[in-house]
């Protein structure tokens, strides 16, 4: 028997010997029940592969799907971290901005206030330095 050279018209079937066909295997067995028995076996077998194969592709194909949204999503992101880092040098640039300007109003307030005490001071001094004399 030659295993390498084993060629069959029928599908496989485990339960039907190596060296014999399915009709030997019927007829020793008891019938023609048993071979379509094993054939429809054989077609259930069939089926559940089938089905797990096709299960597997979608598997594949949502994997695929998956991958292809994570890249989308890593690109997302990398936008934002860029967006982000242009927001906070803007926001830095606006801070210091306001801080000069927020300066520049209390430099402004404080030499207003000063020359107003001048302004309020200096009148009084000379009249009490008038009054004395």
């Amino acid at each position: 028997m030659n295993f390498l050279l084993w060629e069959r018209s029928e599908p496989y079937d485990p339960y039907l010997p190596r060296g014999g066909n399915a009709a030997a295997a019927a007829s020793s067995s008891g019938g023609a029940g048993n071979a379509r028995a094993g054939t429809s076996q054989t077609a259930q077998i069939q089926q559940q592969i089938d089905e797990t194969v096709g299960a597997m592709r979608d598997n594949i194909a949502r994997v695929a799907e998956r991958g292809e949204r994570l890249d989308a999503l890593r690109d997302k992101t990398d936008g934002l971290a860029v967006s982000a880092q242009s927001f906070r040098k803007g926001a830095n640039r606006v801070r210091k901005k306001m801080w000069w300007q927020n300066m520049k109003w209390t430099l402004i307030v404080g030499l207003g206030i000063i020359v107003l005490l001048i302004i309020i001071i200096v009148p009084i001094i000379n009249s009490q330095k008038n009054d004395n004399k």
